[in-house]
């Protein structure tokens, strides 16, 4: 089964802000350093599936934003462009 990479994603931010959290309640040290450790292996982890990702798309600069598309008529004043 594969695990996406909004997983990785997910299972990094919230370790890392459970570490924020602790921290600011004053617990133990060696608690937040361990956690921290581990946060940066899963941080470099998640860097590496993100990045090794087999994503494929059919979108190119020329696409820019779904939601703000650039319009392809000459005589719209785009700064775009």
């Amino acid at each position: 089964m594969k695990v996406s990479i909004q997983t990785y994603i997910a299972i990094t931010t919230f370790l890392l802000f459970f570490i924020t959290i602790l921290a600011a309640l004053n617990y133990s040290f060696s608690w937040i350093f361990y956690l921290t450790v581990i946060g940066q292996v899963f941080l470099l982890i998640m860097v590496y599936k993100v990045l090794t990702d087999n994503y494929k798309t059919e979108k190119t600069f020329e696409d820019f934003y779904e939601d703000n598309p650039i319009s392809q008529n000459k005589n719209e004043l785009n700064y775009r462009k």
